[in-house]
């Protein structure tokens, strides 16, 4: 009989169940990864709560993608790593082959495959993904460290696509997991962030990540003039990155960004939303509206040096830890809201510490 493992599969909304399923096998090109740590994230919060993802997965599937252990199986052909090696593989890769992928925008590949399933006690890493997207995890770092390279790769992508600059001025709209990643990332970049949020204990935590400003939007009768008053001559900030995904916030992004500035619509709304904006500002403004999508391989690769380097502060981004039989409570508590940033769920009690 085959060796079984729990693992986390989404049905629908609000629906993931614990299973027992078949433990995965390499195949030609593809390593087995017993799972240490799979981190939650924002994507997977809105996964659960609407049930679906758009690009990653249609249910019934595996559920989650930020996952970092240890290799248990290796398939055919696989040189770089073997049984026993401590890795961290992103969740797609791209097939280097297409148009986009020629002109370095392999976010946006023709045929970018996605890997979904961390949520288990063993995690199957496609061949495509072994090449481009896994890397050897050091011993002196944990490995729900390294799980944060992959939200880290697509907010360093971000900060690419807005080109901001030591010195800058930045408005950052939100402060969940993505949001405090902009934060601390430009700050460590020497750029000054002013953070738009909504609850009071995020006040709190934007400014432990390296904001110099906070503005509270439940504390204030007008968000833009309050955000616009802390940047010279109420001009706007020379770059705005919007990561909380509704209309409201799009516009704002627009209306706090200075002539001349560059707006990141980095949070992606429902399919279908409409957000209505000012030609006559866009125009005469001179401004640059960007969104920018996911990841790319240099870029992942950056991340996770920038976390291996001890540069990135990583472990203030986890706020918890879980067994995956608690998984969907997490889940709930997020949905009600908690102070939790990201919680490391555990398959395995005997990976806790790897």
């Amino acid at each position: 009989m085959a060796a079984e493992m729990n693992a986390a599969i989404l049905y629908g909304k609000e629906d993931v169940r614990i299973q027992r399923l078949p433990v995965p096998e390499a195949g030609s090109g593809e390593i087995v990864v017993r799972v240490a740590a799979a981190l939650t994230c924002g994507t997977d919060l809105k996964v659960f709560r609407r049930g679906y993802h758009e690009r990653m997965l249609k249910p019934p599937a595996p559920f989650g993608h930020e996952m970092a252990g240890v290799v248990s199986q290796v398939g055919a052909g696989v040189t770089n790593f073997q049984e026993g090696d401590r890795v961290v593989a992103v969740n797609s890769a791209p097939c280097g082959e297409c148009y986009f992928c020629g002109r370095q925008q392999e976010n946006l590949c023709d045929d970018l495959i996605f890997n979904n399933g961390a949520y288990a006690e063993y995690f199957r890493i496609p061949a495509r993904i072994v090449v481009m997207n896994t890397f050897h995890v050091p011993d002196s770092i944990p490995l729900e460290h390294a799980a944060l390279t992959e939200p880290l790769a697509c907010v360093l992508h971000g900060m690419d696509e807005t080109g901001a600059q030591a010195g800058d001025q930045m408005i950052v709209i939100g402060a969940g997991p993505i949001g405090l990643m902009f934060i601390h990332t430009a700050a460590l970049n020497g750029i000054d962030v002013i953070a738009v949020v909504k609850h009071p204990e995020q006040v709190k935590l934007a400014r432990s990540f390296g904001a110099c400003h906070v503005v509270q939007t439940t504390e204030t009768g007008d968000v833009i003039a309050s955000v616009r008053a802390l940047t010279p001559q109420h001009r706007g900030a020379d770059s705005v990155i919007e990561a909380v995904a509704t209309p409201e916030t799009w516009q704002w992004a627009v209306d706090m960004v200075r002539k001349g500035g560059v707006v990141n619509f980095f949070g992606g709304c429902p399919a279908g939303t409409q957000v209505a904006l000012d030609t006559n500002r866009l125009h005469y403004n001179d401004l640059t509206l960007r969104a920018s999508f996911h990841h790319r391989p240099s870029v992942c690769r950056r991340a996770f040096d920038w976390i291996a380097s001890g540069h990135f502060q990583s472990d203030k981004f986890l706020t918890g830890s879980a067994s995956l039989e608690e998984l969907v409570p997490v889940f709930r508590r997020f949905l009600n809201r908690n102070n939790d940033i990201k919680i490391a769920i555990h398959p395995g009690e005997d990976m806790r510490d790897r």
